[in-house]
């Protein structure tokens, strides 16, 4: 094996020369998924689909594929997420543009996704108006407007650059029933508006669980969109009054939670008055997301 931290670049390498040592030199690493991750990389660089390398084991590598893939595999020694290096992950089966500054879509959250698409299409034609707080790259909106084209769906953020990225997905998939603005939405400029169904993926990492979080989270997702530097439950703390006020009679709220957290998100929404508060588990079993309903006569006088 070459013992530099690259391909040797001298050498003459095939598809299945590279993937092998890239492989051994990730596991020696202590690298997950290591086969898997330089079959991605690789296929990236040479624009095929991974499956396809398997029909082309013997084909030598040009120095400009293995230099492009190289550069590739610096960065994924420095623990970069796999994500930001292709620029794209899969969610609710799209393909969404991630980068630098918008927190990686996780499989987990697909259940806050078929879960609000199920609320969604019990409205009439499924035409529910839909907030999206907190949206990053857009992708629950994103999924919400591609797989609801009935609803309308407004995603914010605080993040101008995270807009931009929500806005390249919006674009990508062609949506017309999704608007996204750069807005706090503690400010009170939504003062006024009503929706059907609001879902939020809050930061909800604790100050010292995020201090535990592994290198490719810690290191390069944005810490703001992972922990509130607290005890994780501050922004369900600020948002449950304010989503009440945003809500329609009836209105439903979807929120995405961390690990133990859902006995205290869930007694918090009953005490403002949401009912029909319940939990969800993910399919590993793991209480994933709170539901709660407004009150038809909270409001009214």
């Amino acid at each position: 094996m070459d013992a530099r931290p690259t391909p040797n670049p001298s050498h003459t390498w095939t598809v299945l020369s590279l993937i092998e040592w890239s492989q051994r030199y990730l596991q020696e690493r202590g690298f997950d998924e290591a086969r898997l991750h330089a079959e991605l990389l690789l296929a990236h660089v040479l624009g095929l689909l991974r499956l396809d390398l398997y029909l082309q084991f013997d084909r030598p590598l040009t120095p400009a594929e293995l230099a492009a893939y190289r550069a590739l595999f610096k960065r994924r020694l420095t623990h970069e997420p796999l994500q930001y290096i292709l620029g794209e992950t899969a969610f609710m089966g799209l393909a969404i543009f991630v980068e630098q500054g918008v927190l990686i879509p996780r499989p987990e959250t697909e259940l806050l996704v078929e879960l609000a698409l199920e609320i969604i299409n019990t409205k009439e034609g499924g035409g529910a108006q839909v907030l999206d707080i907190g949206t990053g790259s857009g992708n629950i909106a994103v999924a919400l407007g591609h797989h609801a084209p009935g609803a309308q769906i407004v995603g914010i953020d605080v993040r101008p650059e995270a807009i931009a990225v929500a806005a390249r997905n919006v674009e990508r998939h062609k949506l017309r029933n999704v608007d996204l603005q750069v807005l706090d939405v503690f400010s009170g400029l939504f003062a006024g508006k009503n929706f059907d169904l609001i879902v939020s993926n809050p930061p909800y990492v604790s100050g010292e669980q995020y201090a535990t979080l592994e290198p490719e989270v810690r290191d390069f997702e944005p810490r703001e969109a992972l922990t509130d530097d607290g005890d994780g439950m501050t922004f369900y703390r600020r948002l449950a009054p304010i989503i009440l006020e945003l809500l329609r009679p009836g209105g439903e709220v979807l929120f995405e939670i961390g690990f133990g957290q859902d006995t205290d998100v869930a007694r918090l929404l009953t005490g403002y008055g949401y009912s029909a508060v319940e939990v969800t588990r993910d399919y590993a079993g793991i209480p994933r997301v709170v539901h709660g309903v407004k009150n038809q006569n909270i409001g009214r006088d």
